[in-house]
């Protein structure tokens, strides 16, 4: 009997071409970018129209187990469980730089993790500043313009350019995770009430069994997906932001071959499997999804916008993410490659490195999770909080695209110089690039 014919009809030939399609089209950054910003603009639009309760109600409606802690709304959803996908994937990927790729240099990944630690200390140095004076509860905000939201900014990335350098895209990457970790920690030590250790400590047995079944290469999903939601199940009840088990998840997956499969140039380990199996799930179903959650901002009209205008804090958020994210990335990285041995990647330029420094002014979930925290769900404050997050993340990834078109304009000029120049010495573009 042939493969085919043992096929249930819902799985015949025909449909499992088409789903391998759908599969490889939104493995594509830019598939994933688009739905995201898309998502983004369909959340904006509905909540501030005459419907803007019914996504208020729809965010609001409660499911899961009420016995294990687990009703919780659909955003929450979206942010701490869909959003644990698309973390997953990012350690996957970080993990192979730091293994196999670029960042396998310490000095390489230095200047990346220093960058995204003066990118949060300067943000939240101005807010204060700006707020030293304004009395009341305005300084428990000072963390929220320090995070920047991972999934919007390498979507930004990926629509503005694709001619970029792949290690501008592994640079931000490295900064935003360490930014979410570092984050993540601020949370656990300055806005958690009941932080549960123990919760925290049980996470480590399902993770460290998670780690070694992938290190005895083992792919059965049934063994791997219920290790993988307890550990993100126990990590949710500690506290500690959920998206954390994505991302430590991620990091016990081997990057390449073990020694008694052939060595490591036998070929990838699991962690290029996993990432190719899983992103047409993270990009076309949880990140799309988190953004329709994450972004539904009411401005409330232009009596809002001034409001918002003349709070401090909001003045505070908004200037942290646009000045201080670009002043904190950019300074902190040539200062440390200039008294350091940490090194810019040689495909990058510094004027890359601004680009990257004003997209990472894209504050969003962690931001807006922070200032919940700080000022109370819903409350007038966290209202002005929530337009400031929004306008100043417009206005960083509108400054960040205008600098990456033009870098993206200058490789793509690059490239067809080194294509004319490769005909003309009649040497393939390949060994061209090579040499």
């Amino acid at each position: 009997m042939s493969t085919s014919s043992k096929r249930p009809a819902l799985f015949s030939r025909g449909s499992w071409s088409e789903t391998s399609r759908i599969a490889d089209i939104l493995r594509a950054e830019t598939t994933g970018g688009f739905l995201l910003l898309v998502a983004t603009v369909i959340a904006i639009a509905w909540v501030n129209s005459p419907m803007g309760d019914s996504y208020e109600s729809l965010s609001e409606l409660r499911v899961g187990p009420s016995a294990l802690h687990l009703d919780l709304d659909l955003s929450t959803w979206a942010a701490d469980g869909l959003l644990a996908i698309f973390f997953f994937v990012v350690g996957l990927e970080l993990k192979r730089e730091f293994v196999a790729g670029d960042l396998r240099d310490p000095r390489r990944a230095a200047l990346p993790i220093a960058a995204a630690v003066g990118g949060m200390a300067l943000p939240a140095v101005i807010f204060t500043v700006v707020n030293l004076d304004t009395g009341g509860d305005a300084l428990q905000g000072w963390a929220i313009p320090t995070a920047t939201d991972i999934a919007f900014a390498l979507a930004v990335l990926a629509v503005i350019g694709n001619h970029l350098p792949t290690a501008l895209r592994t640079f931000l990457l490295t900064l935003a995770v360490v930014d979410d970790l570092i984050a993540i920690t601020i949370i656990a030590l300055f806005y958690t009430a009941d932080l549960q250790p123990l919760y925290l400590l049980a996470a480590l047995v399902p993770i460290a069994l998670f780690g070694l079944a992938v290190q005895k290469r083992v792919r059965s999903w049934w063994l791997l997906v219920p290790l993988a939601l307890l550990a993100w199940v126990l990590v949710h009840e500690s506290g500690v932001h959920a998206t954390v088990a994505g991302v430590v998840l991620g990091f016990t997956v081997p990057v390449l071959r073990s020694q008694a499969a052939g060595g490591p140039d036998a070929g990838p380990g699991l962690a290029e499997h996993f990432e190719h199996r899983i992103r047409p799930l993270s990009a076309g179903v949880a990140v799309p999804v988190f953004a329709f959650f994450a972004a539904g901002v009411a401005i409330g009209g232009w009596d809002g916008v001034v409001e918002t205008a003349t709070d401090r804090v909001a003045i505070g958020v908004a200037v942290g993410l646009v000045v201080g994210k670009l002043v904190g990335i950019l300074g902190t990285s040539y200062v440390v490659a200039k008294v350091t041995r940490a090194d810019l990647d040689p495909d990058l330029s510094w004027s890359d490195v601004l680009g990257v420094s004003l997209l990472a002014g894209i504050g969003f979930t962690v931001s807006l999770l922070i200032g919940e925290l700080a000022f109370g769900a819903s409350s007038e404050r966290d209202e002005h909080v929530k337009l400031a997050i929004l306008a100043g993340s417009l206005v960083a990834s509108l400054l960040a695209a205008v600098v990456l078109r033009a870098r993206d304009r200058a490789y793509r000029r690059i490239e067809a110089e080194e294509r004319v120049d490769s005909d003309a010495d009649g040497v393939p573009d390949v060994y061209q690039r090579e040499a």
